[in-house]
């Protein structure tokens, strides 16, 4: 299993280079002609049977923006945001009912992620609380919450690639099969990310165990 400990190392992990490998292709995709707008999102961990989960979300279908995709909860950066992580706990609490009531301890962040369709340049803060959390989703935003294993990022077979239409275009997506769901773009991006730090900081005789597992996802 994936400990506080890993995780903690990995996010505090510098000096290291990731590869961009589930990045979709940029060719469907237009050019902002304006600066990126700023938002962040929150990647919170906790302990669930016997293992660290994150929580994703899938967001409503009534949305403007990136309706129905799989995300981390958060949201555009306002200006009375003093920080990206004030944004991303405001946006928990709006979106999933994760709010200041919830003891979190904040591990730091991963690299910026842009969006070109939506022009932002997203901030993912990793938190981690140990309660047993009880999520209050807004309908209005989010259609679904759910939680995956932290472990499940090492498990390869977890990684696909799809021929999809943007625009009359057909591109190759990559993206993680979790609970049914697709997970692509900026959150695949995350996630990517998020694994490779792992796999700097876990020894291998960890990884050999995790990789030995079977996939439940």
């Amino acid at each position: 299993m994936i400990t506080l400990q890993d995780l903690r190392a990995a996010v505090g992990l510098t000096g290291v280079s990731f590869t961009d490998d589930m990045r979709p292709p940029r060719a469907g995709f237009p050019t902002p002609q304006k600066p990126p707008r700023e938002a962040a999102v929150l990647v919170l961990a906790y302990p669930a049977s016997d293992d660290l989960h994150f929580v994703l979300t899938r967001r409503s279908d009534s949305l403007r923006g990136h309706s129905g995709q799989v995300s981390f909860p958060g949201g555009r950066r306002d200006p009375e945001d003093p920080s990206y992580t004030a944004t991303a706990l405001r946006e928990a609490c709006e979106e999933i009912g994760i709010c200041n009531d919830t003891p979190l301890d904040i591990l730091g962040q991963l690299n910026k992620t842009f969006i070109p369709p939506s022009n932002f340049n997203v901030t993912p803060i990793v938190a981690y609380t140990a309660v047993n959390l009880a999520f209050a989703p807004n309908p209005d935003e989010v259609a679904e919450i759910f939680t995956v294993p932290v472990a499940q990022l090492l498990h390869t077979q977890l990684k696909h690639t799809e021929d999809w239409d943007f625009n009359g275009m057909t591109l190759r997506i990559p993206y993680y099969a979790f609970n049914g769901h697709k997970v692509w773009g900026a959150t695949a991006i995350m996630l990517n990310e998020l694994e490779q730090r792992l796999r700097a900081v876990l020894p291998a005789s960890k990884l050999d165990a995790l990789h030995d597992q079977p996939s439940t996802y």
